[in-house]
């Protein structure tokens, strides 16, 4: 493992303090993994009161919807310039590469574009932390803090992935992908907000029905939006009757518009076993962990501000 700065208890917990008024932030997504990222990207854009987005990345993902980890990289970001031009919003310099692959191991970071702007970023003059938002494998941030360790110091994490420290493994798309990486995340010291899915993030439901009250025929991006929700379900060949699908990542951009509508409490970073699963040692550093999510305000949000751009 790599030599990182050794941060005091103070200064972690006042890292971990819960955000408020507007906040510096990027945000690393595997896009194009399913359909739950689009509208995370679309939120952290409709909330410039409280996010100043200063970049994209893309990570990687492999599964049904790409070849390798490198494709679904490419695929996500293209997606994520795709959901840009629906929002009428800039490319140049603001979207970048991520990673090709995952971690060879803890101490061996992959070294990327956005990894790279990761670094600079973080190391530059601003006000206050800068926030990483990310909702899928965390292999660009681990890889960033590998390269520079002394970003730790300048940035706050908040991860979509595993699950609650309780749940007897963690088998999560998001960690399992990349183990390394995730212990990476919780064994360098830095400033994290865990955000686990199950019994979490998955109280962010939605349904056809409501989608298609809220959001279709209200512009270019909530039609969009709704049509890849709905053609997930259709793809995935399930009966729409009393179905509901998790917008997951949405939970990231939530904490920082409102941190009461996911609530969270600080405990010590749990030890990531090979299973994987946790394990924990009262000794180590703190973190703050979600154990809620108010699915009807994050909603209500979102749905407000998608609809305020098409008017």
């Amino acid at each position: 493992m790599a030599d990182f700065p050794a941060l005091s208890d103070d200064a972690r917990i006042r890292s971990l303090a819960l955000p408020s008024g507007k906040v510096r932030a990027v945000l690393d997504t595997d896009t194009y993994n399913e359909i739950d990222d689009q509208f995370a990207v679309a939120y952290a854009m409709l909330s410039p009161e409280h996010l100043e987005m200063e970049a994209i990345y893309a990570a990687p993902f492999f599964n049904t919807r790409s070849s390798s980890p490198a494709d679904g990289m490419e695929k996500s970001y293209e997606e994520i310039l795709r959901i840009l031009d629906k929002l009428g919003d800039r490319h140049e310099n603001f979207v970048f590469k991520g990673s090709t692959g995952y971690l060879p191991s803890a101490d061996e970071p992959v070294d990327s574009p956005a990894a790279r702007h990761l670094v600079s970023l973080a190391m530059a003059d601003g006000d206050g932390p800068l926030y990483v938002l990310a909702i899928g494998a965390i292999t660009n941030v681990a890889s960033a803090i590998l390269i520079e360790p002394k970003i730790i110091e300048r940035i706050v994490v908040v991860w979509l992935g595993g699950d609650p420290l309780y749940w007897p493994h963690t088998n999560e798309f998001n960690l399992a992908q990349d183990v390394p990486a995730a212990r990476v995340i919780f064994d360098c010291g830095v400033p994290l907000v865990h955000i686990p899915c199950m019994n979490v993030a998955e109280h962010l439901r939605t349904t056809i029905p409501e989608i298609e009250h809220y959001l279709k025929g209200r512009g270019p991006l909530a039609d969009y939006l709704a049509d890849i929700f709905i053609n997930y379900h259709e793809d995935h060949g399930g009966d729409t009757f009393a179905w509901s699908k998790v917008i997951w990542d949405i939970s990231t951009v939530a904490f920082i518009v409102n941190p009461q509508w996911v609530p969270t409490e600080l405990v010590h970073s749990p030890i990531l076993t090979d299973r994987p699963a946790y394990s924990v040692d009262r000794r180590r550093h703190l973190i703050r962990i979600a154990t809620h999510a108010e699915r009807d305000a994050v909603f209500r949000d979102l749905f407000r501000k998608i609809d305020g751009l098409a008017g």
